[in-house]
């Protein structure tokens, strides 16, 4: 978990004002008792957290894609190949909406705009990383020469965000 106090702080209040303007449907499968806190989202949403990525066409038809996320300091990032079609859609329409599904027991929303990292900035030298405390040790230390020539990651800055998980029994 890379999350500070003050990031949980700020990940609650994104919470508590997401489920304060929700629907009475939303609200109805997400009853108080079925919604993680922010500290305990994040220490659900350690290492990489597949997400269904959805940005959106020039004609506004919704595009999704699977995406590794990596939960960090409270948000959702992603990484693509800098020529994907998902980063054109989104240096012109940076809205997208993101769920990480891992079963029926427990999923988060975010919907929000998609802001790019500059992984060679000191700002970023800690989320850099945390993907080579993730990807290295699955693919190798070769993955380090792939993250300096390849992907380029983003931020969700969320505007909305939902987690529902129900216990198995």
């Amino acid at each position: 978990m890379h999350e500070s106090p003050a990031d949980l702080d700020a990940l609650q209040g994104l919470l508590d004002r997401s489920y304060a303007a929700a629907g009475a449907h939303l609200l109805s499968i997400h009853t108080p008792q079925r919604r993680l806190a922010a500290d305990q989202m994040a220490a659900r949403l350690t290492g990489m957290c597949l997400l269904a990525l959805a940005t959106v066409t020039a004609d506004g038809r919704p595009v999704v894609g699977p995406v590794d996320g990596i939960f960090y300091r409270g948000a959702f990032h992603f990484g693509s190949s800098p020529d994907s079609v998902r980063f054109r859609h989104i240096r012109a329409r940076p809205q997208v909406s993101a769920t990480h599904l891992p079963g029926e027991e427990f999923a988060v929303t975010v919907h929000g705009r998609a802001t790019p990292i500059d992984l060679g900035s000191d700002e970023s030298a800690e989320f850099r990383q945390t993907l080579l405390d993730i990807y290295v040790p699955r693919y190798g230390p070769e993955w380090k020469d792939f993250l300096d020539s390849g992907p380029i990651y983003a931020r969700i800055d969320a505007e909305r965000m939902f987690s529902f998980f129900v216990p198995s029994a």
